[in-house]
C-alpha cells in the first residue's frame, strides 16, 4: 500500500514562516511610526492607544476613516516598487480625518497577497510607517493575509483604517460656511490614488504606452509619474486651524473637485471655482489627450491638480496662504462662496485652465 502525504497549510499555499519573516523585516519601520500614547509593539492581537490623553479635551469627538489605493496597486506591482503604495494609503485615510478638523491619532493596515514575499510586504509597511510619520499618527497594528487561489502569486491589495480626535466645538463642516468665504486650493502631487482605472485604460489599452517609456513633459518615465505618492495634508491643515479661522476642508479624491467640495457646501449656498487660477499638471493633459477624454469626464474622475480645499473667511486669507507657504504647500484662492440663487448645483467650475 502506497503512503500518502497529509495535507498541510503550506501545501495549500500559505507560508507561515514567510509571514513571520515579513513581520521581522517590518518591525524597524513600525517603531518609527509612533506617538507617546501608543502602547506596546508588534505581536499583540490588538493595537493599544492610551485614551487618557483625551482628558485634555472638553468633549472629544472620535473620527474614523477607512480606504485603499484602488488599482494603483497594479502599477506598483508591475514596477516592482511597493513603499509608495503604503504612503498613498496613509494619505487617503488621514486626509479624510482632517477634513472635520480631527488630528489623526493612529492607523491600522490590512495587506492581502497571493503569496507572501517578506521583502515586498515589509516595503509596503515601510511606506505606511513613513506616511504615518508625515501625518503625525501612530501605526499601532495591522494584518497580512495570504490568499492563494484567490490572488495570483504577485497580486496584492492594501487597505487601512484610521482614528482621529477633534474638540466638539471645533468640529469643521458645512454649518460653519458663510457667504463671502474664500475657497483656497492646495496643489496635488499628481493623480494621488484615484482614477487609475481610467488612466490605465487610456494610457495602456488605448494609447499603447509603456511604464518604462520616457515622457519629456514629466522629466521621467511614465511609471515613475504614475507612482508619485499622494500628498499628505493633515499636519498642514491642522497648522492652518491653529493659525487662523477655518470653516471647512474638502479632500479631493474620487469624484473630482466639484463633487467633493459639494459635500461641505450647505443648502442655500454655492461655491464658484475659477479654473483659470491654476494649471493642471502634465499628467492630466496626457490622459485627456491620449484618450480623447472630455474635460467634464476628467473633472469627474481626477483631482486635476487640487488635492485639498480649505474654506476660510475672507479676512483669514492672507494668514492662511502665508501659513501654507511657510510649510511648503502651494496654495491659492480659487473661488468664493455665494448665495445659491439660480444655481442648480452646489459647486460650479468656471473659465478655462491656465496654460
Amino acid at each position: 500500500m502506497s503512503e500518502t502525504t497529509g495535507a498541510s497549510y503550506a501545501s495549500a499555499g500559505v507560508d507561515i514562516e514567510a509571514g513571520d519573516r515579513a513581520v521581522d523585516l517590518m518591525k524597524e519601520w513600525v517603531k518609527k511610526a509612533t506617538r507617546p500614547e501608543a502602547i506596546g509593539g508588534l505581536g499583540g492581537f490588538a493595537g493599544l492607544f492610551d485614551a487618557s490623553a483625551l482628558k485634555r479635551y472638553e468633549r472629544p469627538l472620535l473620527a474614523s476613516a477607512t480606504d485603499g489605493v484602488g488599482t494603483k496597486v497594479d502599477i506598483a506591482r508591475k514596477m516592482g516598487v511597493y513603499d509608495s503604495i503604503g504612503h498613498d494609503l496613509v494619505g487617503m485615510v488621514v486626509d479624510d480625518l482632517v477634513v472635520c478638523g480631527a488630528e489623526p491619532l493612529f492607523m491600522t493596515d490590512y495587506i492581502c497577497v497571493g503569496k507572501v514575499y517578506p521583502e515586498r510586504v515589509a516595503a509596503i509597511v515601510k511606506g505606511i510607517a513613513e506616511g504615518c510619520v508625515l501625518a503625525g499618527c501612530a501605526l499601532v497594528g495591522g494584518e497580512t493575509a495570504e490568499h492563494p487561489g484567490l490572488l495570483g502569486v504577485d497580486e496584492f491589495d492594501v487597505a487601512g483604517a484610521g482614528t482621529g480626535v477633534v474638540e466638539a466645538d471645533r468640529l469643521l463642516g458645512a454649518d460653519r460656511i458663510r457667504t463671502g468665504d474664500a475657497v483656497i486650493a492646495m496643489a496635488s502631487s499628481g493623480l494621488h490614488s484615484n482614477g487609475y482605472s481610467l488612466v490605465r485604460h487610456v494610457l495602456f489599452d488605448r494609447a499603447g504606452m509603456a511604464l518604462d517609456q520616457d515622457v519629456p513633459e514629466f522629466g521621467r518615465t511614465l511609471g515613475e509619474e504614475l507612482l508619485e505618492p499622494t500628498k499628505i495634508y493633515s499636519l498642514d491643515c491642522l497648522a492652518l486651524t491653529r493659525t487662523t479661522e477655518v470653516h471647512a476642508f474638502s479632500h479631493i479624491t474620487g469624484g473630482g473637485l466639484a463633487n467633493n467640495l459639494a459635500r461641505v457646501i450647505p443648502d442655500g449656498l454655492h461655491a464658484t471655482v475659477d479654473r483659470s487660477t491654476w494649471t493642471p499638471g502634465a499628467i492630466f493633459d496626457l490622459v485627456g489627450t491620449a484618450g480623447s477624454v472630455e474635460r467634464l469626464e476628467l473633472e469627474k474622475t481626477l483631482n486635476m491638480g487640487v488635492g485639498m480645499i480649505a474654506v476660510v473667511p475672507q479676512e483669514a486669507v492672507d494668514v492662511a496662504l502665508t501659513t501654507l507657504a511657510d510649510r511648503g504647500v502651494d496654495a491659492w484662492v480659487s473661488g468664493e462662496i455665494v448665495e445659491r440663487g439660480d444655481h442648480a448645483e452646489a459647486v460650479t467650475l468656471t473659465g478655462a485652465y491656465s496654460k
